[in-house]
């Protein structure tokens, strides 16, 4: 009997032994894929080293969530990098899911002529939504779903500086203003939008998302009017 394993090794060694069985084989394609999946992390930034968007697109692309795996199309922006006006919306929608764009379909038609009511293209300003992935059949985000992809959105904030944020929906009012007050006690004033990263808190406005108007057209005048005072006071500023 060898006292020891490296004195057993040897003696095989020594008798021609030169490969040793496991009782499993190697996957060496199994292998290849766990390197390659560690290379690809090595490439995405931790979120506070992001400054870019391409870079937050990659990031978001790889986070874990059970959205993404009825959604077909990561949904995160549209527009101008660098506008002082970010509009942001509840969640994609089929179309939207489709396109891969935010605010696509009937609901983006009617933005769009909103926003070229007081003189806006879409082109122009910076349009997001609270998650970047469509809910199964369109349903309302959840409270666990807003805290999830919350620190995605702050930034976007944080990324395009924006002056002015436009919040279109119940969802985007509470993710950005964290508060259980209605749509209706919100809007036709002016909130704040605070974070350590700025200087100044940024001026909100409150309103009501462009699917909605849709089906209750009767809101459009009430929305009209929070149009004017956005107008306003981008044209003071």
């Amino acid at each position: 009997m060898f006292q020891s394993n490296k004195k057993y090794i040897d003696f095989l060694i020594q008798s021609g032994v030169h490969t040793f069985l496991k009782e499993t084989p190697n996957n060496l394609l199994e292998t290849k894929e766990l390197k390659e999946k560690s290379l690809k992390k090595k490439d995405i930034k931790a979120l506070e080293e992001i400054n870019e968007i391409k870079e937050l697109i990659s990031l978001i692309s790889n986070h874990p969530s059970e959205l993404k795996k009825t959604a077909k199309k990561l949904v995160l922006y549209d527009g101008d990098l660098e506008s002082k006006l970010m509009i942001i919306g509840e969640a994609p929608g089929q179309e939207e899911d489709e396109q891969g764009v935010p605010f696509g379909g009937r609901a983006g038609q009617l933005l769009d002529k909103m926003l070229s009511a007081i003189k806006l293209e879409r082109k122009n300003v910076y349009l997001t939504n609270v998650l970047p992935w469509r809910p199964p059949q369109n349903r309302a985000p959840t409270d666990q779903e807003i805290l999830d992809f919350l620190p995605f959105l702050q930034k976007q904030i944080e990324i395009i500086k924006p002056k002015f944020i436009y919040l279109l929906g119940t969802t985007a009012i509470k993710a950005i203003l964290s508060t259980p007050l209605s749509l209706k006690k919100l809007r036709g004033k002016w909130h704040e939008y605070k974070s350590v990263n700025f200087d100044t808190p940024i001026n909100v406005l409150a309103s009501y998302d462009p699917a909605f108007l849709l089906k209750s057209p009767n809101f459009k005048k009430e929305a009209w009017a929070d149009l004017q005072m956005l107008e306003k006071k981008i044209n003071e500023n």
